[in-house]
């Protein structure tokens, strides 16, 4: 049975990225390659979630960092562009309450884990 789940996950997975490929989008690929992967414990190379959550949170404090730049040299007067940097303000603002999001639903599934009983 598990052969036949894995074999149908196989399939959606290759019509996914074959209709991704169809609209031209760039899929990341999943850490998922068969029953065979999960079977022996190992997983494809690739970045862990830790990483790709200290992307995020480096990518959201160089938007802030970038607002916050683009926000004094209005103040100062060494810019005119008071909408553009409004724009890259409320984008950082976005970007972060974003991954606010993510953090509490992370959050939420490790406590989740957690109650789990064993």
């Amino acid at each position: 049975m598990a052969n036949n789940v894995g074999g149908a996950i196989a399939a959606d997975l290759a019509q996914i990225r074959a209709q991704a490929a169809a609209l031209n989008i760039a899929l990341p690929q999943a850490p998922y390659d068969g029953p065979e992967t999960q079977a022996t414990g190992s997983t494809t190379t690739g970045s862990s979630f830790a990483e790709r959550m200290r992307q995020a949170v480096d990518g959201v404090n160089q938007q802030d960092h970038a607002a916050g730049q683009q926000m004094a040299a209005v103040d100062s007067g060494q810019s005119d562009d008071l909408v553009g940097a409004m724009l890259t303000s409320q984008q950082a603002s976005l970007s972060f309450s974003m991954l606010m999001q993510v953090r509490n639903k992370v959050v939420t599934a490790v406590e989740d884990l957690v109650k789990l009983p064993i």
